[in-house]
């Protein structure tokens, strides 16, 4: 690093760069002793007595193998220079000294201060970086500092979701990234301190940090200070949003006034008055929804600059019309450029594979994973995909010596693997209905699709499951079994906690039909009764399951291979996409 600017000033000289770098960070990353504001009457979520007491319970062996044995063992070393490969390699001769570490951090709730002395490595964020801020600090921490905080992390994450808002959905099991981009573009359409990166336990203290700005924005809401959006419910009552946070990425929603704005300094001002953690202003928004007034002068009460829709959050584009062209923009050209990197390469076909399959397929992944792609951009990617198949990276146009709905077929039907655009944005849209329904939200579709079929319902207490429209019993939902008799049920919307009668001896079904029922129907009301038979109520709650994905849960492999047109022929994949003969060896087979 030959010169570098900080805080406007440029340094030059070897000594000025280290010092002026070292005191930058030193006092970014220190602690103010200066006064810190109250949050304790902030109500926030708390945990149970006894989750409080599985927190501090003492550390055990098998809980630090585990977590020692699920990290990732050629990550860059701190200061002790070791990797965690030589701990999990070494276990057996060192586990006595690290568990006796453990024991002592346990006991004495402190450990040597060396053990948490890091490296602090600057990364350019991108090319030609020469301010200070154009870096990202990495935190090289020691392999048993990462050990102890992976041990710690794990017990936190177990928990983490009791005490944070559904407002934040960075960290916490069973929520996602998606999940704030796909709640903040419904809200645009109807109308010490600092994060360590490289340490583990870090994001979650981060979290929690983050729950007390949600926590004074929710007050401040509660007090009128300041009105959120309101996005409308199906069959439900009306939402509102006030904020949205994944990680340091923050989007707050407010009424268009000054006087909004003003209290909304005022919480951060309060917020880092309690944290330490201030807002960059100077990389933040205001992005105006509709006709709105002086916007330039509420910016400058806030102290940000004014944007405006489409604009993006999360990477994912945010106020821009779903069903458009618009969504896609550059999607294309990011994959040219790709590309461009191994234009003047010669790649064998084997590798041309490799290279859609990690690339040029899954670039847009992320995209389609909320937003249905047109048919013209797909006809334009599979494109370029089939382009660089046959001609290499210079999308030469030469013979496509076989059909691409062939190639694209499975290795055991004769294809290569490669996955179409369309079935797959169907299943990565499709994985949203097996969330809402896993997620405990009302269930959610009564007409079947390729989706809804692969849905089963477990039946727990029975008040969630529709029995006669749900599939939870039998091969498929009891209407395509019995139509006669669902066309006679007295009430087809009825749950199964509603048509079982626990009054009968030991519980049983009371199933209620329009009309008595004729001698050649009595059957089909015996055969349906031979179907119930293995049922009965529990107390626990109804659950889901996927049919044919691992441990009954939804995968996107398992569901895309059920929408891929079966070729009737045998394959013997195992015969020739083996490890020992090339891939594009193989392509030819």
């Amino acid at each position: 690093m030959d010169k570098i600017k900080i805080n406007g000033v440029w340094l030059s000289e070897e000594q000025e760069v280290r010092e002026g770098v070292a005191n930058a960070y030193q006092q970014m990353l220190s602690e103010d002793s200066n006064w810190k504001a109250a949050i304790g009457r902030l109500q926030l979520d708390q945990l149970s007595h006894q989750e409080a007491e599985n927190l501090e319970i003492p550390f055990y062996e098998e809980e630090v193998h585990y977590a020692l044995m699920d990290m990732n063992g050629d990550k860059a070393p701190g200061l002790d220079g070791f990797t965690m490969a030589f701990w999990q390699n070494c276990w057996d001769f060192v586990k006595e000294e690290v568990i006796e570490m453990f024991k002592e951090f346990h006991e004495q709730s402190s450990f040597l201060k060396s053990l948490n002395t890091t490296f602090l490595v600057l990364l350019p964020k991108k090319g030609g970086d020469e301010d200070l801020g154009d870096f990202r600090p990495i935190s090289l921490v020691g392999g048993l500092y990462k050990l102890m905080a992976k041990v710690l992390a794990n017990r936190l994450k177990k928990v983490i979701g009791k005490v944070v808002f559904p407002y934040q959905n960075a960290f916490v099991m069973g929520r996602q990234i998606l999940d704030a981009s796909l709640i903040a573009n419904e809200v645009f359409f109807p109308s010490t301190k600092g994060l360590r990166q490289g340490d583990l336990l870090s994001p979650y203290l981060f979290v929690m940090g983050m729950e007390v700005l949600s926590a004074l924005i929710r007050r401040a809401v509660e007090g009128g200070f300041l009105l959120g959006c309101r996005i409308r419910g199906r069959r439900r009552p009306n939402l509102n949003i006030f904020h949205l946070f994944f990680a340091d990425d923050t989007v707050i929603f407010c009424e268009a006034k000054k006087e909004n704005l003003t209290h909304l300094s005022w919480t951060f001002f309060w917020f880092e008055a309690a944290s330490g953690l201030r807002i960059n202003l100077a990389k933040s928004e205001i992005i105006p929804v509709g006709e709105v007034e002086e916007v330039d002068v509420m910016a400058v009460e806030l102290g940000c600059r004014v944007s405006s829709l489409p604009s993006s959050y999360l990477g994912l584009p945010l106020g821009a019309i779903n069903k458009g062209l618009s969504v896609w923009d550059g999607m294309g050209e990011r994959v040219r450029r790709r590309l461009a990197l191994w234009k003047r390469q010669y790649i064998s076909k084997g590798e041309r594979i490799t290279l859609i399959k990690s690339t040029m397929a899954s670039m847009p992944i992320y995209q389609m994973s909320l937003f249905r792609m047109p048919k013209v951009v797909v006809r334009r990617l599979e494109k370029l995909q089939r382009n660089f198949l046959w001609g290499g990276g210079n999308l030469e146009r030469k013979a496509h010596l076989v059909n691409w709905e062939v190639v694209c077929a499975d290795k055991e039907k004769g294809g290569l693997g490669l996955r179409k655009l369309v079935l797959l944005n169907k299943v990565l849209l499709g994985k949203w209905i097996w969330r809402f329904v896993c997620d405990k939200e009302n269930l959610w579709k009564q007409e079947t699709d390729w989706c809804w079929e692969n849905i089963v319902f477990t039946v727990g207490n029975g008040n969630k499951i529709k029995f006669w429209t749900d599939h939870w019993c039998g091969c498929t939902v009891l209407p395509q079994s019995f139509p006669q008799l669902f066309a006679m049920a007295a009430h087809r919307n009825a749950t199964v906690e509603e048509v079982w009668d626990q009054n009968l001896d030991q519980g049983g079904w009371n199933l209620r039909f329009l009309r008595d029922f004729n001698d050649w129907e009595l059957n089909l009301v015996g055969n349906l009764l031979h179907v119930l038979r293995g049922y009965r109520l529990i107390l626990e709650d109804d659950s889901v399951s996927w049919k044919g994905g691992r441990n009954r849960q939804f995968g996107v492999k398992e569901a895309y291979s059920l929408l891929v047109n079966p070729i009737d022929t045998t394959f013997p994949k195992k015969c020739i996409w083996v490890d020992r003969v090339p891939t594009k060896v193989v392509f030819f087979a």
